[in-house]
């Protein structure tokens, strides 16, 4: 699928008490990004996250929406983030905005021209491309430690970098 430069493109990245998003109007220029701390109940986190993705939809109007590629086999992500992603694609229906998903494998491919193979050196990767990011990319966590929430702005980046480079293929 080929994907035009000129693109906006908003990256979606959902997180346990939240998620993280990256606004691109260009490959090279993200205009927005944050991580949003979704403080309700569990069973209402889903709406919430939901709703202020709206906000941000209708605040920026971009021309697709970047997630990682949930379906796919080996894919750890929970019931109530597929549960997530699924209402994120029917509201991008609704709006006509392109879902497109990123493979796990494509975001390891893209990376290790940079020779990133973790989500930390990914995450390194990124600050370097956006040194806007750099002062929020997290400690490398030790493997007994749950990823640190930062984390999930670079993640969210890291999907907006390997949309543009895969258009330009």
């Amino acid at each position: 699928m080929q994907h035009l430069p000129s693109v906006s493109v908003l990256a979606v990245y959902p997180m346990i008490r939240g998620f993280a998003f990256v606004f691109f109007k260009s490959p090279s220029s993200p205009i927005d990004w944050g991580v949003q701390y979704v403080a309700v109940s569990h069973a209402k986190r889903n709406a919430a996250s939901l709703s202020r993705i709206e906000k941000i939809l209708d605040q920026h109007q971009p021309d697709a929406i970047v997630i990682e590629d949930y379906t796919e086999r080996g894919s750890r992500r929970s019931p109530r983030i597929r549960r997530l992603y699924r209402s994120l694609g029917h509201v991008a229906q609704t709006r006509a905005i392109d879902v497109y998903p990123i493979k796990k494998a494509d975001m390891q491919q893209c990376f290790a021209s940079v020779g990133a193979k973790t989500k930390h050196e990914i995450g390194q990767a990124v600050a370097r491309q956006f040194p806007e990011f750099a002062h929020r990319l997290p400690g490398k966590r030790q493997a007994w430690e749950a990823q640190q929430t930062g984390m999930g702005l670079f993640s969210a980046a890291a999907l907006g970098v390997v949309f543009y480079q895969q258009g330009q293929n």
